[in-house]
């Protein structure tokens, strides 16, 4: 192989060419790829973070839809139903003045109907005292209970309204409320007084002041709008009513919306009231805990892992993820978006390999499954080259000594050189085996040519064994013979009545190859005796050829039926021969179905098995 170096250079210059070329083009590619990765990526974080946006919108609004309407209700109470029972014909107009005999009373409707968030409801009296309509006087206790309230319900009230009592004073809640809170409010424009359009061209004001403040801004504003308006319809409703009903005449009240305030972690909603010359505080202690748990589940499908936490009214304003009902900011905790929410079921989520990528894969492994089959290819056409030189050399070899010979003793015979008849019988004999030697030579290598053409001589017949056997068993002794061998054959006595298909001549020669052998290798062994033995098996005849010579050791089988297997050096220190025989010989047998085996288990000497296919 050391001649054929400069072959494997140029082919590790071209395949490190083309594999240089298979690495610009997948590192080009992969930069490519990583870019449109990148992109992708970007444009998948960005709709993830606004489809998380909108899930806090959305349950912003959810949350102040919910949230709306309850505040809306409690600013919708009328003042006077802040006492527990009400003298009808006083209602608006003279409701805290003293009260005289033989007035008709009816229960407030917070006195029977509370809400089931709050805790309690309140009012500061102008002199300071702290009353709730759910604690009802020494007068009307009586009155109250057990016909409209329970004693232990009054009980629970009275506890409520010592918190708020340690919780907060009149002149603390009254600086915290604003000074003066006009109704309808300014914000949305009086819209009791305003027309639709009217209403339609100020909300357009505010939203074009609100754009350069960001989306969240407009989005609060928003909510805001539709939370005061909801507010200020309901508030006017009742007040419809009120003024519809002849038992309640009106007056001017100012200042009934309720303010969400934070008290030292309570969440209070408490409003001025300016009636009859005094001015009273009413309001009532929300059971914070409870609105959040019920808030909170009501976003539980687009945020679940949301929170609420209080924040103080004067830092909320403007506040994108503050509830526009209470100075409460939503905390959304993780974005957790699905896939629809992406745009499709399966948007960055199986974090497979790429096209590209796969596509790079499969090139590398095609080019490097194509560098092996070439080198492989390569090797395979150095060494059948190496064997053919080195079966040329060897049939020089096998040649140049009988031709030697066949020269010499032809000169000899031919100038009278040798008178013994004797002798000259001698080398005539010489010349006839040297001649059979080369014919036999020759006959291998010109069937061997054939075989490789495609070629056979000869077809495939069924022939009795004993037919097929017993023509050539006379040369195969005589050839025995004149090596000093001899050839026993043997029959179990059904193998000779068998018939197999086989071509007469190719078992001929391949039993005269393995006598050839027999007689080659095993010559010097001091048991002389070549065994031709015929069995039958299943469906099979064996033909077995053994002789008693040294055998054939481990590192010849991997070789042995390897055509051009002999080297020139061994076939000039070894048996003649050029390693040709024995490969031939399995080749012809395999041509006619059947198979040549070396039978490993015989240690003293070497057995070959020919297999015939035998027919029924």
């Amino acid at each position: 192989m050391k001649r054929h170096w400069h072959i494997w250079i140029g082919f590790v210059l071209c395949l490190t060419v083309v594999l240089a070329a298979m690495g610009f083009i997948s590192l080009t590619a992969l930069r490519l790829d990583r870019a449109e990765a990148d992109a992708r990526r970007a444009e998948t974080e960005v709709r993830r973070q606004a489809a998380w946006e909108e899930n806090v919108r959305l349950a912003l609004w959810r949350m102040d839809s919910v949230l709306a309407p309850f505040v809306a209700q409690q600013s919708a109470y009328p003042y006077f139903a802040y006492s527990a029972f009400l003298p009808v014909n006083r209602a608006y107009s003279a409701m805290f003045n003293p009260r005289g005999g033989g007035e008709m009373l009816i229960p407030s409707p917070l006195l029977s109907d509370p809400s089931p968030n709050i805790l309690v409801h309140f009012q500061f009296e102008p002199d300071g005292r702290l009353t709730s309509p759910r604690v009802p006087s020494v007068g009307n206790f009586k009155l109250a209970v057990p016909k409209h309230v329970t004693e232990a319900t009054v009980g629970q009230a009275r506890a409520q309204l010592a918190k708020v009592e340690s919780l907060v004073d009149r002149p603390r809640l009254l600086a915290m409320l604003p000074e003066s809170v006009p109704e309808p409010i300014e914000m949305i424009a009086s819209p009791l007084r305003q027309t639709p359009e009217q209403r339609l061209a100020q909300r357009q004001r505010r939203m074009v002041e609100l754009q350069n403040r960001g989306r969240g801004a407009v989005e609060f504003n928003e909510r805001n709008y539709a939370f005061q308006e909801q507010t200020t319809n309901v508030i006017a409703q009742n007040r419809d009513l009120s003024r519809q009903n002849p038992l309640l005449p009106s007056t001017d009240v100012r200042g009934v919306l309720m303010t969400p305030l934070w008290i030292d972690g309570k969440l209070l909603l408490a409003r001025r009231v300016a009636a009859g010359g005094r001015e009273y505080v009413q309001g009532c202690l929300l059971d914070w805990p409870a609105i959040k748990a019920s808030l909170l589940e009501v976003i539980e499908d687009l945020l679940p892992k949301a929170d609420l936490e209080p924040i103080a009214a004067a830092a909320a304003e403007g506040e994108a993820r503050m509830l526009a009902a209470a100075p409460v900011r939503l905390i959304p905790g993780e974005p957790i978006v699905t896939a629809m929410a992406l745009g499709g079921p399966s948007a960055g989520a199986n974090g497979s390999l790429s096209p590209i990528v796969l596509s790079l894969m499969v090139a590398w492994v095609c080019v490097l499954l194509a560098g092996v089959a070439v080198a492989v290819l390569l090797f395979g056409v150095m060494r059948l080259a190496e064997r053919r030189a080195s079966f040329v050399t060897a049939v020089t070899h096998e040649l140049r000594t009988p031709l030697t010979t066949f020269q010499m003793y032809a000169e000899m015979l031919a100038e009278g050189m040798v008178g013994d008849r004797q002798q000259q019988r001698h080398y005539l004999n010489t010349l006839r085996g040297e001649a059979m030697r080369l014919t036999h030579l020759v006959e291998n290598v010109l069937s061997y040519a054939r075989l490789e053409r495609g070629r056979t001589d000869g077809r495939l017949v069924s022939l009795p064994v004993d037919e097929l056997i017993q023509p050539v068993k006379a040369r195969l002794a005589g050839y025995a013979q004149r090596a000093g061998m001899e050839l026993i054959m043997q029959d179990d006595g059904l193998a000779g009545e068998a018939t197999v298909r086989a071509i007469a001549s190719a078992v001929e020669q391949i039993l005269f190859n393995l006598v050839d052998n027999a007689c080659k290798y095993a010559s010097t062994s001091a048991d002389k005796r070549i065994h031709l033995v015929l069995s039958r098996g299943n469906r099979a005849v064996e033909v077995s050829v053994r002789d008693h010579g040294p055998g054939v050791s481990a590192a010849v089988r991997r070789r042995l039926f390897r055509s051009f297997s002999k080297s020139a050096h061994e076939a000039a220190h070894t048996a003649p021969g050029v390693g040709l025989g024995l490969a031939l010989s399995r080749r012809l047998a395999r041509d006619m179905g059947g198979d040549l085996r070396l039978d490993e288990k015989v240690t003293d000497g070497a057995r070959f098995v020919l297999t015939l296919q035998s027919t029924p």
